[in-house]
């Protein structure tokens, strides 16, 4: 990652813009082609956002990173792998990049820029869903990182299409996303309101995942 900041930003709003518009674009046509079969629509879903993050993390690894998600820049912070004066600026540019991609998913399809999200998730059960969707995610690139860098695109991939079928809150797992998400009331949305509590439970669980993989995947030791 020795691109100049304006362009680590650039990736990362860019980055992040797509993959929201890919997963808010999908829902909606999932949704109108499906004809009210929402496990159809939920696969169509699946399959757009599981290529669309194997594609960017490919093309922008080499840029910035690839996070397009604040809870895995957070825990690149942390552990010293991204400059602290960097995160800040990496999120902003995450956050908006996510916005803009629900408002080119609308203007797609037709719609209004930018709704109020009304669909309910929230509760326990969907807080930690999001939990262990966040650790799964943080804990495949960690692992990855340490025994298969090449191998972290398709495991992120993996990871997040997996877990839209095994978690109750079709797995978020970003904070970025899950805010853009709550800018629509299509199919992939979320109620404004519930949008706090993914975040939490996702920084959450990036931490958990953070804390035992330094436990799991122990530096190299060097010599």
């Amino acid at each position: 990652m020795n691109a100049p900041l304006r362009i680590r930003l650039a990736a990362e709003a860019l980055g992040t813009m797509l993959l929201v518009s890919a997963v808010v674009g999908s829902g909606i046509m999932g949704a109108r082609l499906a004809g009210g079969n929402e496990a159809i629509a939920l696969l169509a879903n699946t399959l757009a956002t599981s290529a669309i993050l194997l594609v960017l993390i490919t093309i922008f690894s080499p840029l910035s990173g690839a996070h397009f998600n604040p809870a895995v820049s957070l825990v690149f912070a942390i552990r010293g792998e991204l400059p602290r004066e960097v995160l800040l600026p990496y999120v902003l540019a995450q956050f908006a990049g996510g916005i803009l991609g629900t408002v080119l998913a609308h203007l797609m399809f037709d719609l209004a820029p930018l709704t109020l999200g009304i669909k309910p998730r929230t509760g326990p059960s969907q807080w930690l869903a999001e939990a262990v969707a966040t650790f799964s995610l943080v804990l495949a690139i960690l692992g990855g990182l340490r025994f298969r860098p090449d191998a972290v695109p398709a495991l992120v991939a993996l990871v997040i299409g997996s877990a839209y079928w095994f978690t109750a809150s079709t797995s978020f797992a970003n904070p970025a996303v899950t805010l853009a998400r709550g800018f629509t009331t299509t199919f992939s949305g979320i109620a404004i309101g519930d949008v706090p509590g993914f975040m939490i439970a996702q920084i959450a669980g990036a931490i958990l995942a953070m804390t035992l993989a330094s436990r799991l995947f122990p530096p190299k030791r060097r010599g």
